[in-house]
């Protein structure tokens, strides 16, 4: 397992967690309820988790010495940053339409739901 999200090395698993997991979802969370806060379409998360995937792969060369162009670990780092970023992106989106449209709409999770009485 471990050659399959992070390299091969001593403290891989660590660095993976904190570079991947930790720094990356968390600006990928943060991205995600920004592009949700200013009403920004769903699709345009995927072009900044490019970016923000190509920012946590270089960190993890410049920081590491891991492989800089691994395609592998790149997709790792893009599926996981748009994973979390979607989730930032729908809470957010739940809690504006709940707090906007009040008289229409309550938040039910990550998503909302139409009042009994609208």
């Amino acid at each position: 397992m471990s050659g399959i999200l992070w390299v091969d090395e001593p403290y891989a698993v660590l660095v993976f967690l904190l570079l991947t997991i930790v720094i990356g979802g968390a600006g990928a969370f943060a991205t995600g309820r920004a592009m949700a806060q200013t009403w920004r379409p769903l699709a345009l998360l995927i072009p900044y988790m490019l970016v923000l995937s190509a920012g946590v792969q270089f960190l993890h060369f410049a920081l590491y010495q891991e492989p800089l162009l691994s395609i592998h670990y790149f997709l790792v780092a893009f599926v996981w940053t748009l994973i979390i970023a979607g989730l930032g992106y729908r809470s957010m989106r739940a809690r504006q339409m709940a707090t906007q449209y009040s008289w229409l709409f309550e938040r039910a999770g990550l998503n909302w739901k139409a009042r009994a009485g609208a």
